[in-house]
């Protein structure tokens, strides 16, 4: 016979941080459905419901699969761009000290300026095509992660610089040995980060200028007053962004397991 939770289990169950998420999740959904039914206006508000239905017709479009798929692809390449330069320049400006003294003020300035205002210029040099929304993504992407790994590389412990030198480790080795498993905490900070800053970047260049793309539909979907399909939308950009975040946080798990030792 199964054994029946008592009702101590039971308050254990509920009270467990999963089941408190999900009656949050469930009570904004249920309020969000009652508003919208009794005070919004279906041309600009939708219920949930609505929007369930519009989803799976959604899924059903070619066309919208299509640019759901190419929004991916241009949000995965500048992702991926903006990890390599921001790496590449973070540990730069991180080890030397000229160099962080010559550069890293100018990427304070670079990062202070709003690229939303220089996007015409992004369509100009690489056309309106998925190279400017993958630079465009990029560009947004790369500050984050170069400020949190210069951080994370001042961070790391002298001494542990010091030691390795005197063991006669390379650069190479010190840098693979001793930098990047004290940095990981902050490089994969700086990638979530950055995950959600290209993202951004790359659906206002979708926004702006473009024939495809989930932004060419948001933007078509908010003319056309079919906001069911914009919330659909939305919640798909939201699955999406939340896939791409955990599996940063996996590589993060990944990779500084030794820090739980």
């Amino acid at each position: 016979m199964p054994r029946v939770p008592s009702g101590r289990n039971w308050l254990a169950v509920l009270g467990r941080p999963a089941m408190v998420r999900l009656a949050v999740v469930a009570g904004l959904v249920l309020a969000w459905e009652w508003t919208a039914r009794q005070f919004g206006n279906p041309l600009f508000v939708s219920p949930p419901s609505h929007v369930a239905v519009a989803m799976f017709g959604l899924l059903r479009d070619p066309e919208i699969l299509h640019g759901i798929a190419l929004t991916c692809w241009e949000l995965i390449a500048a992702f991926a761009l903006s990890v390599v330069i921001g790496l590449g320049v973070g540990l730069l400006v991180g080890l030397h000290r000229f160099t962080r003294a010559s550069f890293y003020p100018i990427v304070l300035v670079l990062y202070a300026v709003p690229l939303v205002t220089i996007l015409p210029l992004f369509v100009l040099v690489f056309g309106i095509g998925p190279a400017s929304k993958i630079a465009f993504g990029a560009c947004h992407g790369v500050f984050p992660i170069i400020l949190t790994v210069s951080a994370g590389v001042q961070n790391i412990d002298p001494v542990l610089l010091t030691s390795a030198r005197s063991m006669g480790a390379s650069r190479r080795q010190i840098v693979s040995s001793v930098v990047f498993p004290h940095m990981v905490p902050a490089f994969f900070t700086g990638m979530r980060l950055a995950m959600t800053t290209v993202l951004l970047g790359v659906l206002l260049a979708e926004l702006y200028v473009s024939q495809a793309g989930v932004g060419h539909f948001a933007s078509q979907f908010t003319q056309t007053f079919q906001p069911q399909k914009l919330f659909a939308l939305i919640v798909l950009l939201a699955a999406i962004a939340v896939t791409l975040n955990e599996a940063c946080r996996w590589g993060e798990k990944r990779f500084s397991r030794w820090q739980a030792r």
